[in-house]
């Protein structure tokens, strides 16, 4: 049988795979569909073959804030195959679509027979404390047309769907910005017919033209993604 498409199962060894293949599964990912919240225990990892997590951070005042993103190319629970219990980030669906899942005991026990499945985990976990640190320094120093461009542009590639369902509000979450600067930014990258935009529906029409707009962050995290892991 095929492999399921998500890049962390179809670059593992034969061995590698063997040892979680029987243990595998398919499930959807609703849209807004909670995995884990922050301090709970995560029970599965999470394998997308479409469709987009996203680790936020609550803060006061109901706030919320996204620090990285999971897609097509990792999985969710690197960091529990190591032995880290609580989640420090609540996960949720950004992106509709379809993951493989595995319990993570049995992931645990695969791992401690490998070696380079071990590897492979923590190369993935470390390309997600990339995300995180970039993202930190990227929200404090870029201003917001550069950060949404660069979030648009890596929402893209982790999906690989130019068509996107984002409201403002989520938009503001995942570059932690203000609602009504979204917006006008948003209406900025319409009028240069970089993206359409209504009612929190987004279609990505210039990708040349983000890839312009937006900051460093984008070409920095995708160079040390394709370093740690291989490909993008």
């Amino acid at each position: 049988m095929a492999r399921p498409p998500n890049g962390f199962l179809t670059a593992l060894s034969a061995d590698d795979y063997e040892l979680i293949r029987p243990y595998l599964r398919t499930v959807d990912l609703p849209h807004d569909a909670v995995l884990v919240e922050t301090g709970e225990t995560l029970k599965r990892a999470y394998f997308p073959h479409r469709g987009v997590i996203s680790l936020v951070v609550e803060l006061a005042k109901d706030e919320h804030v996204q620090v990285a993103m999971i897609g097509r190319d990792s999985l969710l629970g690197t960091l529990s195959t190591m032995g880290e219990e609580s989640a420090l980030n609540t996960a949720l669906v950004l992106v509709p679509g379809v993951a493989s899942v595995v319990d993570l005991d049995p992931l645990r026990i695969a791992a401690d027979q490998s070696s380079t499945l071990r590897t492979s985990l923590t190369r993935h976990g470390l390309a997600v404390y990339v995300q995180v640190q970039q993202t930190a320094g990227c929200n404090a120093a870029h201003p917001v047309e550069s950060r949404l461009s660069r979030c648009l542009l890596h929402t893209h590639d982790l999906s690989g769907d130019s068509r996107l369902l984002l409201t403002q509000e989520t938009l503001a979450q995942m570059i932690g910005a203000r609602r009504n600067s979204v917006s006008l930014v948003a209406h900025s990258l319409q009028q240069a017919d970089f993206i359409h935009y209504s009612r929190g529906h987004i279609q990505i029409i210039n990708l040349a033209g983000l890839r312009k707009t937006a900051c460093e962050c984008y070409a920095t995290v995708k160079a040390q993604y394709e370093r740690l892991l291989g490909t993008r």
